[in-house]
């Protein structure tokens, strides 16, 4: 009888507590790219939790995140920094949580490369030539033209300009620099990485590197961004996913060879490109800092003397002020 008496009590006690309630659900858009896979490895792996959010991730193009941004129909979304004064143009504001993309100096990124037999010995000797480049609009575009114009003269305009610029898938790159149908090509990192292993290319210009000696500045050109109402809505779940963000981040750099040989497997590249993401070409923070916030001021004011930009604000005026500052 007692222990009747026992399960009943037992089961009352379970019908009144109810089944846990659902976590909030927060949706991610990123760029597509490999190293992109490492950084999030401990969040879709499941080794980064929380009792609070799930977080549902979609991996896109350059081009489809930028288009993706007016329609909110991601809860947070790794931009271009370009992207927040054209968006406030348009009567959107882009707030931003984190920088999701950061050059250090002397880092290999905003590359431009031949092939290995071409004449081409530096951006001069390109003029007249085709650029392939897989996002002419993109932030790491705008301060590769900022570096061309500023340090070796060229003129980047897109019409009559010193170059022919053709924008084209990203897959697409290295069979068209290969094949002749560019004459130089702007990679994204996992490309330039193969380029450079194969022997078959090389760089003529690190302008990341020379956005660096031009301007005192690291070069940032992506930062994961959402809007205004959805955080004045939800608040907790987006600081909870910055702190997921950032576990994940340190995760990563804590076991680089493990998720380098995981990212290699789904993604058939070296193991090895991971290490080499993090310490030749890039970094995703999933923090801001004082020079970050430097660096999105100076490339909207390249990108005002380009003729890109009519007007922007300042850059401390978009930082969320949950962001994990550093």
């Amino acid at each position: 009888m007692k222990k009747i008496l026992t399960a009943a009590l037992a089961a009352t006690f379970l019908a009144a507590a109810g089944p846990a309630p659902a976590k909030e659900k927060v949706t991610y858009a990123y760029l597509i790219e490999p190293a992109m896979e490492g950084m999030l490895y401990g969040i879709k792996k499941g080794i980064v939790k929380s009792d609070l959010i799930e977080i549902e991730t979609s991996s896109l193009a350059i081009p489809a995140l930028i288009q993706s941004t007016p329609t909110k129909r991601y809860d947070v979304i790794m931009n271009a920094v370009m992207a927040i004064p054209r968006a406030k143009a348009r009567g959107l504001d882009l707030v931003v949580l984190s920088t999701a993309l950061r050059a250090p100096p002397g880092r290999e990124g905003g590359a431009l490369w031949v092939k290995a037999d071409s004449p081409y010995k530096t951006p001069a000797d390109l003029k007249g030539k085709t650029i392939g480049n897989v996002a002419l609009q993109s932030t790491g575009t705008t301060w590769q033209r900022l570096a061309l114009w500023k340090k070796y003269g060229i003129n980047v305009s897109y019409k009559g300009g010193d170059y022919r610029w053709v924008q084209m898938p990203a897959p697409a790159l290295l069979g068209a620099l290969e094949a002749g149908r560019v004459d130089a090509a702007s990679l994204i990192h996992s490309q330039a990485y193969k380029a450079d292993k194969s022997g078959q290319y090389r760089a003529i210009a690190y302008t990341n590197r020379d956005i660096h000696e031009l301007y005192s500045v690291e070069v940032v050109p992506a930062v994961n961004v959402s809007y205004p109402d959805k955080l004045k809505a939800r608040p907790a779940a987006f600081k909870e996913f910055n702190r997921m963000l950032k576990a994940s981040v340190d995760y990563a750099v804590a076991n680089r060879r493990k998720i380098g040989e995981a990212i290699s497997k789904e993604h058939n590249i070296s193991a090895d490109f991971f290490e080499a993401w993090l310490t030749r070409f890039s970094f995703f923070p999933a923090t801001v800092t004082a020079a970050d916030v430097k660096a999105m001021d100076t490339v909207w004011a390249g990108a005002k003397e380009l003729g890109i930009l009519k007007k922007h604000g300042k850059a401390e005026t978009v930082i969320w002020e949950h962001a994990i500052r550093e």
